[in-house]
């Protein structure tokens, strides 16, 4: 496997403020991030961020860093810059992990880079996990996607999709046994040739509408495959809540006897 892993780390958090340097068990969130990415077959492992403080912290625990523009909209453009300073091949494969999954599981990351990697045709890669009941179903903030074969990406909404006509009629709210339903996971693979390109593709209606910006590339006619998990990994860092939840696992891991 040949590929690179970029985490975009900004400093900016409405929820968690200088979520990327809050301590983990004694290691700042976006390096324990970077050291799990490195367990993965990645050739290479480097943090993005606009942050000089983060830089010297990523730096000081013998972590690549790249001081990236302040001004970015979305962690896409800053991966794209990058791909640009980096000078990387068109055909190169890069990983988008984000700086607050500090549990992230390396063999997924494999997964994504190898299923792009299979899959010359297409500019992305991206997975998901079964929706196990309604509740994530009907939640907006689960975002959803729909497959056709060869694990193409269809479709991705906040909607409850697809939707099981039958099942759901006269206001019904429950999970069709059966339903391919499946949560989008929000970890990337893209050709680079791709990823700097992506910044200049216009925004479509349907990103607007549905505030995600994966629907670029489907409107734009890219093909954005997608590697399936029977179940989802561990969720990420967004709230204080996360927080607590993510230290708990760490003390229990260092506590636990050898098995």
């Amino acid at each position: 496997m040949n590929f690179l892993v970029v985490i975009p780390a900004r400093a900016a958090s409405t929820r968690l403020p200088g979520k990327p340097l809050l301590d983990l068990g004694g290691l700042p969130m976006v390096v324990r991030t970077a050291r799990q990415a490195a367990r993965s077959q990645a050739r290479r492992v480097l943090v993005a961020t606009d942050d000089p403080t983060i830089q010297q912290t990523v730096q000081a625990h013998h972590i690549e860093c790249m001081l990236t523009r302040p001004d970015h909209a979305t962690g896409t453009d800053r991966l794209a810059e990058v791909t640009r300073r980096l000078r990387l091949p068109d055909g190169d494969i890069v990983v988008n992990v984000q700086g607050d999954e500090p549990l992230i599981e390396p063999t997924l990351i494999d997964a994504v880079a190898q299923l792009l990697a299979r899959h010359t045709e297409a500019a992305m890669a991206t997975c998901a996990a079964p929706i196990a009941d309604a509740e994530a179903l009907f939640n907006p903030n689960v975002v959803k996607v729909v497959c056709g074969a060869g694990a193409r990406a269809l479709y991705f909404s906040r909607a409850p999709i697809p939707w099981a006509r039958d099942a759901l009629a006269d206001g019904r709210k429950c999970l069709a046994s059966g339903l391919p339903a499946w949560h989008h996971i929000g970890l990337y693979a893209y050709r680079a040739g791709f990823l700097r390109q992506f910044p200049g593709l216009p925004a479509g209606q349907l990103e607007q509408f549905e505030s995600l910006e994966q629907l670029r590339a489907l409107e734009q006619g890219h093909t954005i495959l997608v590697h399936t998990v029977k179940h989802p990994p561990t969720p990420g860092i967004d709230t204080a809540e996360d927080l607590e939840r993510v230290r708990k696992i760490l003390a229990q891991a260092v506590t636990a006897p050898p098995g």
